[in-house]
């Protein structure tokens, strides 16, 4: 066992400890930000093939009303991941092996007792959610098919997301990409083989392009699984490691569940939406526009996310090895970097929503209705990136209460409230308003909470003096 008394200066065999700032930032989040769009361009062919389904435009609206179940099921593994990316890296920060050890293993069994939510959520449930949420009987058919795919075979993105965070937390995010990178390339050839059916292949419909995913997804939770095991000496799998420790699961689920809880909201968030869409214009267009917009929006807020999940990474390790100066160096360069990305997002949207729409097979009240909700949306870009990236700190530290706290003011308090209220005024236009709107309420939130923890968590780990001159 490693001496768990070892001091932060011995970290000098991770490059997480000694690489320059921002040599290790661009080291670390260029091989996620590019697995990030790989993940982006999956989930908008998705909803390319999805589009050309002849059937109304139902399959995409059954996909857009399925997004809250799979927030959830992001919300469930990802929550436990990162609780277990966080605990990890602090834990090799400080030297601590053994208990680097038990927070991969009792993340496993974590990630399996919640996989299995879903699954009975996918065997009983799946066509009532649909039901509720829209009275279009081929709609409720497609989603309650492609959700209950997605549901009973969930284990496979519950175990990626685990054994990717464990390569994430030890610096080896080429592997990430590789299998981040093979899973979507799957789903991508998988997806018209299925959907439309191709040589002696069945047309599968919406039915395929869960298939198509979950076999993705699969793959990738193997191949990871295989890199941890093969060529991650920072962790060791073992049995002995699978038994649950009240202080590791406690410390896993302090991160863990608030993130959960933000993904609820998120899928709360969406139901809402989806509910206020349905009534304004029960054709589905404004639904699927909706639904469209997050797919499109993927292609910048994915890289965002890439680039914050290297940042969680390197914060949590220099927290553990109590280096605040690397922490804030960190912070620092991950936001110039976000807020570039989005920029990039916004200039897109703003010039080129036609072109953007028009890769999905939709009619002229769609292309419409997308171009304003894309340049009216596209404003809050900017702001949402400092928001992403001042959130890594919290979960980097080990509280990711504050992290539920943000997205529950943004998205519940702010969000929800001002579409209702816009959607008042009966124009569907209206209610795209409503997200700058929340998000200026999250940024004051965000910071306010940033510089709790900074004056609380960051501060304290070197002398006032410096203080001031390294914000």
């Amino acid at each position: 066992m490693q001496n768990k008394n070892a001091l932060p200066n011995q970290n000098t065999d991770n490059k997480m400890g000694v690489m320059s700032e921002g040599r290790l930032l661009l080291n670390m989040a260029l091989p996620l930000i590019a697995s990030m769009l790989v993940q982006a361009l999956y989930n908008v062919v998705d909803s390319v093939y999805v589009s050309h389904i002849n059937d109304g435009g139902s399959a995409l609206a059954a996909l857009t009303l399925a997004f809250p179940i799979q927030n959830m099921i992001v919300g469930f593994g990802g929550g436990v991941s990162i609780g277990v990316n966080s605990l990890l890296s602090r834990a090799l920060g400080a030297r601590d092996r053994e208990k680097a050890n038990f927070a991969a293993g009792n993340g496993i069994v974590l990630s399996f007792l919640a996989s299995l939510i879903f699954v009975l959520f996918g065997l009983f449930f799946s066509r009532p959610f649909f039901s509720v949420q829209s009275a279009n009987p081929l709609t409720v058919e497609n989603g309650a098919v492609y959700a209950s795919i997605c549901c009973v075979f969930v284990g496979g993105v519950f175990f990626e997301f685990l054994f990717e965070r464990m390569l994430q937390a030890t610096g080896r995010t080429v592997h990430t990409m590789i299998t981040q990178g093979t899973g979507a390339v799957i789903n991508i050839i998988l997806d018209p083989v299925l959907i439309f059916g191709l040589g002696p292949v069945p047309a599968m419909g919406v039915a395929g392009a869960a298939v198509a995913t979950v076999v993705g997804q699969w793959t990738a939770a193997l191949l990871a699984l295989l890199f941890n095991l093969k060529k991650n000496p920072d962790v060791t799998l073992g049995r002995r490691y699978l038994r649950l420790r009240k202080e590791v699961v406690g410390q896993i689920l302090s991160v863990g569940i608030p993130t959960t809880v933000m993904m609820a909201i998120g899928s709360v968030m969406n139901f809402g939406m989806n509910q206020i869409f349905q009534k304004l214009d029960p054709e589905e267009t404004a639904t699927s526009v909706f639904g469209v917009y997050y797919k499109l929006q993927s292609f910048f807020f994915m890289p965002v996310f890439g680039l914050n999940n290297a940042t969680i990474s390197i914060l949590a390790f220099n927290f553990g090895a109590k280096n605040p100066k690397r922490m804030l160096r960190t912070l620092r360069i991950s936001i110039l970097s976000a807020v570039a990305i989005m920029l990039v997002g916004t200039a897109t949207f703003e010039l080129a929503p036609q072109l953007l729409l028009s890769i999905f097979k939709t009619d002229g009240r769609f292309v419409e209705m997308g171009v304003s909700a894309l340049r009216i949306i596209a404003i809050h870009f900017p702001v949402a990136a400092v928001c992403i990236v001042l959130g890594a700190t919290f979960q980097a530290v080990g509280i990711g209460i504050y992290s539920t706290i943000t997205s529950l003011c943004r998205q519940l308090v702010a969000l929800l409230p001002a579409a209702f209220l816009l959607s008042l005024t009966g124009e569907v236009v209206a209610v795209w308003w409503a997200f700058p709107i929340a998000e200026v309420m999250s940024l004051a939130v965000t910071l306010f909470l940033f510089f709790r923890v900074y004056k609380r968590k960051i501060a304290p780990l070197k002398p006032a003096r410096e203080t001031s001159s390294d914000l």
